[in-house]
């Protein structure tokens, strides 16, 4: 009997280890993390700028005691936010599968309730059926795995709105996004998901990926909500392919290209600075 499907983190990137073999292979998220994103240098001086100008007495009180400290609150900015964002995000997706597969909810905290009534309003406007939900795709031609929100059937009309009486079902990759916007990328996760292999539940069982029509993204935050279909064509899924052979030079081959030295210097020059050092 296979057992239960395991993710490891490695130099900063996740793997998943198959249950039948122990296979590592590298994650959606990780591949498509290879991606060029100049933008977050700014973005994060930005933020570190903005906290220090939010937070200027308090920045100038740890400096007096512990410059270090101070440089590290302000450095660190960024990352603080984002693990706050993560677990938002984090909690909200367990909101979101526990109500598409229809469980009880009661109270939710605060901070998740404006996401509670946006996934109530969308599963009352679009009426999706759960095929899967949290499992993962896993590609054996490929060797990438990861775990994707959810497959679902909705009934769509020739305008591609919601037509619960006349409309034609579609099976959908989805993927649920909380974040500020809902970016390009995602189409590489869905394309990722949708042409894998196989499906494996998290007790290790491995069927077939079922066929899906298309993809979308449900774009859900505290203001409101959009569901819109995401490309994952042929040429989507080629630019996946590419980011995976940069995951492999990027974490194997560029390791191999250097040789033993075919010839070197008998001698190293010691300059007199650094006679006066020793």
């Amino acid at each position: 009997m296979p057992g239960a499907i395991r993710t490891i983190k490695r130099g900063g990137s996740r793997f998943y280890l198959s249950p039948e073999t122990a296979e590592k292979v590298p994650g959606v998220t990780s591949i498509v993390g290879m991606l060029p994103k100049p933008y977050l240098t700014f973005w994060a001086a930005r933020m570190t700028a903005e906290t220090a100008v939010a937070n200027l007495p308090a920045v100038a009180s740890i400096a007096e005691r512990d410059e270090t400290g101070a440089v590290d609150y302000l450095r660190n900015a960024h990352t603080r936010y984002t693990k706050l964002r993560a677990n938002v995000g984090s909690d909200a997706h367990d909101l979101f599968e526990r109500m598409i597969r229809l469980e009880e909810i009661g109270r939710v905290h605060p901070d998740l309730e404006p996401y509670r009534l946006g996934f109530a309003e969308f599963l009352t406007t679009v009426r999706p059926q759960l095929i899967r939900a949290e499992d993962v795709a896993w590609s054996d031609e490929h060797n990438y795995a990861g775990s994707f929100d959810a497959i679902l059937r909705v009934r769509l009309g020739e305008d591609g709105r919601p037509d619960h009486e006349n409309g034609t079902w579609h099976t959908l990759m989805v993927d649920w996004k909380t974040s500020k916007g809902a970016y390009p990328d995602v189409a590489l996760q869905l394309a990722a998901y949708a042409h894998a292999d196989r499906v494996i539940s998290p007790d290790g069982v491995s069927e077939p990926m079922p066929e899906v029509d298309g993809a979308a993204v449900l774009h859900i935050t505290p203001e409101g909500w959009t569901f819109k279909p995401v490309r994952i064509d042929e040429e989507i899924f080629n630019v996946f392919l590419t980011l995976r052979h940069v995951f492999q030079w990027d974490r194997e081959i560029s390791k191999t290209v250097f040789g033993r030295p075919i010839a070197e210097s008998v001698r190293r020059l010691i300059t007199g600075t650094q006679r006066r050092a020793a």
